[in-house]
């Protein structure tokens, strides 16, 4: 495909602030992709199912069900029903996260220090949209919609004795991730604001987001 080709397929084409949350609607058979302009942005991300939002993104069916750790190219994703909800059909960084969950104040507070606890965080972002946005009035979302989300872009090694690290992260400018929606999906993104650990190389930034048909 060209790229004048692309830009004609596209149906959405935005860029969320840094720290900021953002939402949009992906039909079934709808290509998304999730860029990183400045690199080394995390970018908090939950999948669920615009038809029945009890329906939503699984990380432990995802992993078990790909018999590996890391989100990469290939990589199917699986709903808290065991079924397909989206696919990673390309991806120029290497490796995703589903391990590290979501920053909120309360990890903020434990893992870092008690005066943390006000900062920003990925949660927030999270509740902030599901009683804002109008997509989640539309379909009547709610924080017992929130799940277990994808880190895209974020590196989190398991060490020796099986604990998480939150280290420097994989990615560069313009790396990208595109994943094929396998359902109507409702896309929930927090692009992560946390100063604690370098998964945003201390400076959170914006990231481009782009919807297109096949």
């Amino acid at each position: 495909m060209t790229a004048l080709q692309q830009f004609e397929k596209t149906v959405l084409d935005q860029v969320c602030p840094a720290g900021e949350a953002w939402m949009c609607e992906v039909k079934q058979g709808q290509y998304f992709r999730i860029i990183d302009l400045e690199g080394n942005q995390a970018v908090d991300t939950l999948f669920i199912s615009a038809e029945n939002p009890d329906e939503r993104y699984s990380a432990t069916d995802t992993l078990a069900q790909n018999q590996q750790l890391y989100l990469e190219k290939g990589t199917t994703l699986y709903s808290n029903y065991a079924r397909p909800i989206a696919v990673i059909v390309d991806d120029n960084c290497g490796r995703h996260d589903t391990l590290g969950g979501a920053c909120s104040c309360e990890s903020n507070t434990v893992r870092y220090a008690h005066d943390k606890y006000p900062m920003h965080s990925c949660r927030n972002n999270f509740m902030y949209a599901l009683a804002k946005h109008p997509i989640a009035k539309k379909h009547q979302l709610n924080v017992r919609h929130i799940g277990p989300n994808i880190n895209f872009f974020m590196n989190v090694p398991i060490t020796a004795n099986g604990h998480l690290k939150f280290d420097d992260g994989v990615s560069a400018p313009g790396k990208y991730v595109e994943i094929r929606a396998e359902m109507d999906l409702i896309v929930l993104i927090s692009n992560c604001p946390q100063l604690n650990n370098p998964c945003n190389a201390y400076n959170p930034t914006k990231i481009q987001l782009v919807v297109r048909e096949a």
